[in-house]
């Protein structure tokens, strides 16, 4: 047989299998039925151990494997088709987002007061004035406090960094996600410029030590580097609470990372300006709040989820956003407190909140995952 003949006959096989394929989602659609009327999970691990061990028989050994393969991405379809007809009629999370949707004022507030990490100068206090025109701002000294304040209801809204360009992901803000129930419903990506500050008459070379953030210090690690040994780097809570330090400091060989709006806050002087390595320094600040708000245009969507701890788990997720078609702009992974070599998975996800195919993905998400955790639909400012 030539190259078409043999294609010819694959096709005719296609057919059949599309065909078989079809009439397999219907009797699962059916099983998904009786399993509604008999409040039966979806998930029967010991029928699908037995079909595996079956297929394997019926493959012979040498196309055993991929015959697993295939009926474990088949299992898995049959599951998600399954968990979306169960979850149809009584889908919590989606009545949760229609009602943010109905219930949430159509302009993003002006006026609020919102909880932020640092004294004033820091540019979490400047990503909350780019978020909000006229903020009534309460200053914290840590990400925990911001996120405290927000539970304990003392403001409506937070604002913490999540990643920056240069030094990566605030690590530290990820791992009390974990830990707060909170929601995401605006982000905004701030060019961060780190200028050298210290008191008025101190010199550069008279520099003994500098207090800073450790994003910032990271940001600035070849500035750091080139100023020699003899300079010792301390961290601090917030590049601006570093300014206010060597503003309250009596020493005169001390000097701050921060943003320049610093100088005329705290009366220090700019001995250097933009020292961080790179030029397209940019820093990413999520605002949060207690309960789900959905502002009109949330293109973006958040979701923090947890799988098993099983070769194959976070492929099979991963393998759902791609058959819908949903593109992942950012994966991050943090270990589960207390858990060996197990992970927290955050995703960020260019998806509307208005599209049908990221509910369909949050309903088959909820019975792939150990835990699922929608965190939000929102509009990024740039």
């Amino acid at each position: 047989m030539n190259l078409d003949e043999l294609r010819q006959r694959i096709d005719g096989i296609d057919d059949d299998l599309v065909r078989l394929f079809v009439q397999r989602m219907e009797a699962s659609a059916q099983i998904a039925e009786y399993k509604r009327e008999n409040k039966l999970p979806v998930l029967d691990t010991d029928r699908e151990r037995q079909k595996l061990a079956a297929v394997a028989e019926l493959a012979g050994e040498e196309l055993r494997s991929y015959a697993c393969t295939l009926y474990s991405l088949l299992f898995e379809l049959s599951r998600a088709y399954q968990t979306q007809l169960l979850s149809a009629e009584d889908d919590n999370l989606s009545a949760r987002i229609k009602q943010a949707l109905d219930t949430t004022e159509q302009i993003f507030p002006d006026f609020a007061l919102v909880a932020c990490s640092g004294v004033e100068g820091s540019y979490s206090q400047i990503a909350t004035d780019r978020l909000f025109a006229h903020p009534n701002i309460m200053h914290f000294n840590s990400f925990d406090a911001v996120f405290s304040a927000l539970k304990a209801g003392l403001c409506r809204y937070g604002v913490l960094p999540l990643e920056n360009s240069t030094a990566g992901s605030v690590n530290l803000v990820y791992d009390l996600m974990m830990r707060y129930d909170f929601k995401i419903v605006r982000s905004v990506r701030l060019k961060i410029d780190h200028s050298l500050l210290a008191r008025p008459g101190t010199k550069k070379e008279d520099i003994r030590e500098i207090f800073s953030h450790e994003q910032a210090l990271d940001q600035c690690a070849g500035y750091l580097n080139a100023l020699g040994k003899d300079v010792k780097v301390t961290v601090c809570a917030t590049t601006s609470d570093a300014a206010q330090l060597v503003a309250e400091s009596e020493r005169s060989d001390v000097a701050a990372l921060a943003s320049h709006s610093c100088c005329e806050l705290y009366g220090l002087e700019c001995l250097e300006a933009s020292v961080q390595d790179k030029g397209n320094n940019y820093t990413r600040f999520i605002c949060i709040s207690k309960d789900l708000e959905i502002y009109p245009g949330a293109n973006r969507t958040s979701i923090m989820l947890t799988t098993s701890h099983k070769p194959g788990a976070l492929y099979k997720v991963l393998e759902r956003f791609f058959a819908l078609g949903i593109n992942i702009v950012k994966l991050e992974s943090r270990p589960l407190p207390d858990r060996d070599f197990e992970f927290m998975f955050y995703f960020d996800l260019e998806a509307p909140v208005y599209a049908p195919e990221l509910l369909q993905l949050m309903r088959e998400l909820e019975g792939l995952c150990e835990e699922f955790r929608y965190l939000g639909s929102y509009a990024e400012l740039v």
